[in-house]
């Protein structure tokens, strides 16, 4: 069945178009295979309006006498109001608005419509992959490996084909491991710090089960990632009931009687449902206006999305002071090791890496940790808050990653080199993009539907100097220290630019990082660009100390 079959009205002449802060306007609203146009069609100088179809939520529809209201929901969290003369029309045009807006078919989704004149099909589609970052970072040479056991994505699905893993462990062994693990996820290198060659591993939980199987190739694998004379820590993403639970459904945990030179942590991380409905609790408040201050404060209190925000930064600082401070490689899982562990060493990763923490190296990072590491964006972020569709596999983990990098982003204006802009431009992409870099759930699925072949790379779009160049924090200034964020619940906001976006204080926000940086492009132009690349440590604020969180962890 073609698209346009699907389209029961294409054009309404005299609708009413209803927008945040704007005066309402009257003009041609078209419905095309992909997305929702409309057009004032003004004699001196046309204002029209594109919204990506894909980026609908929900639709509710009202009646009006002879005509109706269409409001439409968008996973950006602007809400639009649609005055339609004409039941039947306003009818057709919802109509045409849910079925486009919830295809389930990759191949006819935009990306695979889009052809931009400036971008090019040709030449390499990402930025990063496993042996780029084993060839760029020497400090691997010597005890890790590149391993090719996933060619096929036979080994595990959700894995790219190329992962980074000990030099003394080979390919059977890796099998064997993948075999002991859920979904085949087995131990594999996320980083390693470039001060002291600690690592930082992730992988999925160990399929003991009831009867406490072990697994020798697995046990050889952790015990080749340090020396025999130290100590690694095993960063679990559930609580001690959780891990004991697991068992009795076929998962686990690591022993210490078989893991003896490895010491477990326990670290409780919400995720799925619980997420999902922690944002659309949230959502729900900053979407309403009438509260009273102690009203607004209840609600944004009981969403608990800055309990999460909390817990993902306490866990990845965590990580961090194992690595940096004391000294010990991690590995970390949670259960499937696709949501809660990429977002805590993405987030570790960001504390410790000078790299990451520029445009470039941070678009590496998303790719590399999330991409090609296997988070199922397609079931993930189906929809956003609006929906009145609730899938069981929805859950907005890497929108928690990015209001995460925001609150460090806030905490040290310095040491970032990308603005709050490229966050809020992400959390727009993730949900409906005009590029496939966030299709599919895995690399594998990728590769059988031809999405590199076909659709535009996103992150190599906004390193086009023009584009980039909007992304830039006027204020940066490169530093080799790691930076360490505050989690005192003080230091934690509400990010307002995402959540606020449509009001008038996030729209006066907007102007007035628009002044700052202007000015700081003067300032350059003037001082010119060799006095402006020196090198300038941040003052950090303290981070609760590695010690003082022990006694709420577990330790078995």
């Amino acid at each position: 069945m073609e698209l346009s079959e699907h389209i029961k009205t294409a054009n309404v002449e005299d609708v009413t178009l209803i927008r945040p802060f704007l005066p309402s306007l009257k003009g041609t609203l078209c419905v095309t295979s992909h997305h929702l146009l409309f057009s004032d069609r003004k004699e001196d100088g046309s204002r029209q309006l594109l919204v990506l179809l894909r980026n609908i939520d929900a639709i509710e529809k009202r009646a009006l006498g002879s005509s109706g209201t269409v409001t439409i929901k968008c996973k950006d969290l602007l809400v639009l109001q649609l005055e339609i003369p004409g039941m039947e029309e306003c009818l057709n045009i919802a109509s045409s608005i849910e079925t486009l807006s919830s295809l389930e078919s990759v191949t006819e989704m935009y990306p695979f419509f889009y052809r931009p004149s400036h971008l090019s099909l040709q030449g390499p589609w990402g930025l990063s992959s496993a042996d780029q970052y084993y060839k760029e970072t020497e400090r691997l040479l010597d005890r890790w490996r590149i391993s090719n056991v996933n060619s096929d994505y036979s080994v595990c699905p959700s894995y790219p084909r190329a992962v980074i893993v000990p030099r003394d462990v080979d390919d059977d062994m890796l099998v064997r491991s993948a075999r002991f693990r859920h979904g085949g996820r087995f131990p594999v290198l996320s980083y390693c710090h470039h001060r002291n060659q600690m690592v930082i591993m992730r992988s999925s939980q160990p399929l003991t089960g009831a009867n406490r199987k072990r697994c020798k190739e697995d046990e050889l694998l952790l015990q080749a990632v340090i020396d025999s004379s130290e100590l690694g820590y095993i960063m679990d993403l559930r609580s001690a009931q959780q891990a004991q639970q697991s068992r009795m459904t076929g998962g686990g945990f690591e022993s210490k009687s078989c893991y003896n030179h490895w010491k477990r942590l326990h670290r409780y991380h919400e995720r799925g449902k619980v997420l999902q409905e922690s944002l659309i609790k949230l959502v729900e408040a900053c979407a309403d206006s009438s509260h009273s201050v102690d009203r607004w404060l209840s609600k944004l209190e009981n969403s608990k999305w800055l309990s999460h925000v909390h817990n993902a930064l306490t866990t990845a600082g965590l990580i961090a002071e194992c690595v940096e401070r004391d000294g010990h490689s991690v590995l970390v899982h949670g259960s499937e090791g696709t949501d809660s562990t990429l977002l805590v060493t993405s987030l570790a990763q960001l504390i410790l890496d000078p790299a990451s923490r520029t445009v470039y190296g941070f678009l590496c990072l998303l790719e590399r940790e999330w991409i090609q590491a296997g988070h199922p964006f397609q079931q993930r972020c189906g929809h956003s808050a609006h929906s009145h569709t609730r899938l069981k596999h929805e859950c907005p983990s890497f929108l928690l990653l990015l209001d995460c990098v925001w609150q460090i982003w806030r905490q040290f204006p310095l040491a970032l080199e990308f603005s709050e802009a490229l966050l809020l431009r992400l959390t727009r992409e993730v949900y409906a993009s005009d590029y496939g870099t966030f299709l599919c759930n895995s690399e594998q699925e990728r590769c059988a539907l031809g999405v590199k072949e076909n659709t535009y790379c996103l992150f190599r779009s906004l390193l086009k100097p023009e584009i980039e160049e909007k992304y830039l924090n006027p204020l940066y200034e490169h530093t080799d220290l790691a930076i360490w964020p505050s989690v005192h619940p003080q230091s934690l906001q509400l990010w307002t630019g995402l959540f606020l976006r449509w009001t008038e204080y996030s729209q006066n926000m907007e102007d007035a990082r628009d002044e700052i940086w202007n000015i700081k492009k003067e300032h350059r132009e003037r001082i010119g660009p060799d006095q402006n690349n020196h090198t300038t440590s941040i003052h950090c604020e303290t981070f609760t100390p590695f010690e003082n969180l022990m006694d709420e962890l577990t330790v078995l």
